[in-house]
């Protein structure tokens, strides 16, 4: 079976709008036949080329079936940054946002990452990559770690006591967990200027 008709197969077994790397399909053979069955593909409108490297198989709108919607710049970023190994998370804006510690949704989704600073567009979706120190993508996926980049763009000074215990109480935690938490921030370089609310906020706990 030629390298195209491999590659066809395999596309048809994913999901619809999901951005994919060409590397996973190198295993069928050449990097060049590889690269040339993908092509087809594409020009057949089987695929659609999102990025260099990236392709998605398109959906029809459910609204109207005659639009076919490829993916989202925002899955592709994620994507990018799963293949090559990048730290990536919601800027500190977007998460103080969805912990009630500030009113006001950012305007543009932003992403904080270990890679190169870049962006993604599809159409007129723009995601912006900001290459952060690895002090700023810790606890990936942990409610610390979205707590730390929500308070690292606010000013303390400025932020009520009330603030915080709101961004304690969206992220659903025990009292146990909740002190341990608080506990790691406490001890966290980065949010020094944080400690005295936050020592506060774990004897309140």
């Amino acid at each position: 079976m030629s390298v195209t008709a491999l590659a066809r197969q395999r596309v048809h077994r994913m999901k619809r709008g999901v951005p994919f790397s060409i590397s996973g399909f190198y295993p069928l053979g050449s990097r060049a036949s590889v690269q040339q069955a993908l092509s087809r593909l594409a020009k057949e409108g089987l695929i659609v080329r999102v990025e260099r490297g990236f392709y998605a198989r398109p959906k029809p709108l459910k609204s109207i079936p005659s639009i076919r919607v490829v993916t989202s710049a925002e899955k592709i970023a994620v994507v990018w940054a799963k293949e090559r190994g990048y730290k990536i998370a919601l800027q500190g804006l977007e998460a103080a946002y969805r912990l009630g510690m500030q009113t006001q949704a950012p305007v543009k989704r932003v992403y904080w990452s270990s890679g190169p600073t870049r962006e993604f567009r599809v159409g007129n979706e723009i995601v912006r990559i900001q290459h952060k120190s690895a002090s700023r993508l810790k606890w990936l996926n942990q409610p610390e770690g979205e707590l730390l980049r929500g308070l690292l763009t606010l000013n303390e000074e400025h932020t009520r006591p009330e603030v915080l215990k709101t961004a304690f109480s969206r992220l659903n935690l025990s009292s146990g967990e909740a002190r341990h938490v608080t506990a790691k921030l406490i001890n966290e370089p980065a949010l020094q200027t944080w400690r005295s609310q936050l020592e506060h906020l774990q004897q309140a706990i």
